[in-house]
């Protein structure tokens, strides 16, 4: 999987061309979006995508590999973060769960880019309404819990490879945040970052309770 977040110093301290590219990135990622939400995802070719910023298609996959992942980097940027939280996040003894869990905020409190909720929030109304893009996601979501798992048998002492637990634990963190995310898009007002990370607190609490959850039939 190509990593493609910018790295964690601060932008001003990075050589002039490591500037450019993340400038040249963003460019490309608020110009899409606009465009999209504009015109439609279908109602823009990538030739004219690449003409509004100025670069050559060359270029453009330098950095993604189709309208789709370019549409979607937001939510793709944390997600690779948190795969880079992964790597170094100690487990401490703690349920393994507990540990994706505290990565994922983590990464999301990485994300400080201005408008990023912003962002978000267009990717995936637009998301909502083009099937190539939600098709996407899902791949993209299947790549992300397979390197996670495979991350989590690397560093920890899982003595049995065929253990479902570590990837369902991935799983229902997976599935949290898309609960959580769900929410937050159809809240009213301007949704910001904090929001999402109260919505995806409560989507995790959520988690223990639902695999004891019993009920009974409606009353007729």
């Amino acid at each position: 999987m190509r990593n493609v977040l910018p790295p964690r110093d601060h932008g001003d301290r990075l050589p002039l061309r490591e500037r450019k590219k993340l400038r040249t990135r963003q460019a490309l990622i608020d110009t899409a979006l606009e465009l999209f939400t504009e015109r439609g995802f279908g109602g823009v070719t990538l030739d004219e995508l690449c003409d509004a910023v100025e670069i050559s298609k060359r270029t453009f996959f330098r950095y993604f590999t189709s309208k789709e992942d370019v549409a979607m980097a937001p939510t793709q940027d944390l997600w690779l973060g948190f795969l880079d939280d992964l790597e170094t996040r100690e487990p401490d003894g703690r349920p393994v769960l507990e540990m994706l869990q505290e990565a994922l905020f983590a990464a999301l409190n990485l994300m400080t880019a201005d408008d990023w909720a912003h962002r978000v929030l267009l990717s995936r109304r637009l998301a909502e309404k083009t099937p190539s893009m939600d098709a996407h996601g899902l791949h993209f979501c299947h790549r992300i819990s397979r390197t996670a798992l495979a991350t989590l048998h690397r560093r920890l002492d899982l003595a049995d490879p065929d253990d479902l637990r570590p990837r369902l634990a991935v799983d229902m963190l997976v599935v949290a945040f898309h609960c959580a995310l769900g929410t937050w898009v159809s809240s009213s007002g301007t949704p910001i970052r904090s929001d999402l990370a109260a919505h995806m607190r409560v989507a995790c609490a959520a988690l223990p309770g639902s695999l004891t959850l019993t009920v009974n039939l409606r009353p007729q």
